[in-house]
């Protein structure tokens, strides 16, 4: 190692993996060791570990920031009891008209003026050239899908650079609503200029891009969605979607309760939840007249206390003082026999001590 100078030595220190060691004949070589790593780093600290989950909460709630399930009216959740089912479907029905009216708010925002795309040429193809076209797109297989998304900027793009090497393509929309298909065919040929030669089933459209067709320089029409906007716009039509079928749907349910009640009357169940909070709120009142009440008997023992013996009548007294008398004798007698009777046990008790 001396041979090598200082510099060897250096490097030997600072990397410990590879060492440079003598082998058993002198000859020097190159020596790895696999160092394991410390359990420490292993673990994260508590102050790393807070702020890595925070960081993952961040991003969770931007990334559902936009989500239409999240859309509700401001306020606290609160787990109500209905005393009627007439009671519960109103209040749904109520929230869900809140909610539909927000969402309508939600997608005015990705409205987008209509522009004029490049002018369509007039369809003066001939029955043999319509047959020949259709025959030519059956054979190919290029095709451009329309999804969720519906119709915007990167469907048009597509198109065009399908029409680079081919005379038609095939745009197939999945899903698509019954009678959607000739919307769709409506829109591409307004933005793309091409012309519709035939439909196939009820998802499928072919295009010709018509005759000395020029690419354009703008492929991607200025008065379209991107890609992202499109995504969250069609989120929020499927759930404005849905919660117009949920309002139709508690509609109808309520109308059934109605005939339900007009047939065969109110529930018992539902009669004796109404009685219940009728019996609490009559028990409520009545708290106020307990507490008049209650007073009631020591005003009565004030106004006894300030009577006078003078008030009584002379003829009352007469009658009731022969009665008054005997009872006092009476009682009197009781209690000199009862004294008797503990005198003379005392005096038993005494003489046997």
């Amino acid at each position: 190692l001396y041979l090598f100078g200082h510099s060897w030595a250096v490097r030997w220190a600072t990397y410990g993996s590879v060492n440079l060691v003598l082998s058993d004949d002198g000859k020097p070589k190159f020596q790895i060791e696999e160092v394991e790593p410390s359990k420490k780093g292993r673990y994260l600290t508590k102050k790393r570990l807070k702020l890595q989950r925070k960081q993952v909460k961040k991003k969770r709630k931007e990334a559902n920031k936009n989500d239409p399930r999240r859309i509700r009216p401001k306020g606290k959740k609160i787990k109500q009891k209905f005393p009627t089912a007439e009671a519960r479907l109103k209040y749904k029905i109520e929230k869900a008209k809140l909610k539909e009216a927000m969402l309508v708010r939600k997608l005015k925002k990705y409205e987008v003026a209509k522009a004029q795309g490049p002018m369509a040429k007039p369809d003066d193809l001939s029955g043999e050239e319509r047959f020949y076209l259709k025959k030519v797109s059956q054979k190919k297989s290029n095709y451009v899908p329309v999804g969720r998304r519906g119709v915007f900027g990167g469907v048009i793009l597509n198109m065009h650079l399908h029409w680079k090497k081919h005379e038609t393509v095939k745009v197939i929309c999945k899903p698509c609503k019954p009678g959607q298909i000739q919307e769709y065919a409506s829109e591409i040929a307004r933005l793309s200029g091409g012309i519709p030669v035939n439909i196939v089933g009820d998802d499928t459209i072919v295009f010709y891009r018509g005759k000395n067709y020029v690419q354009p320089e703008v492929m991607s029409p200025v008065d379209t969605l991107s890609k992202k906007k499109a995504l969250e716009k069609s989120k929020y039509e499927q759930s404005l979607e849905t919660v117009r079928r949920f309002i139709a749907v508690s509609e109808k349910e309520l109308e059934l309760y109605y005939r339900h009640v007009a047939l065969y009357g109110i529930p018992q169940s539902q009669k004796a939840a109404l009685c219940g909070d009728d019996r609490e709120a009559a028990l409520l009142k009545m708290g106020g007249l307990n507490q008049g009440k209650d007073q009631l008997p020591h005003l009565a023992t004030n106004h006894f206390s300030d009577l006078h013996i003078s008030d009584i009548s002379e003829s009352d007294e007469e009658d009731t003082s022969d009665s008054e008398y005997d009872v006092n004798d009476d009682e009197a007698e009781d209690m000199i026999n009862i004294s008797e009777d503990v005198i003379s046990d005392h005096c038993r008790l005494a003489n046997r001590e």
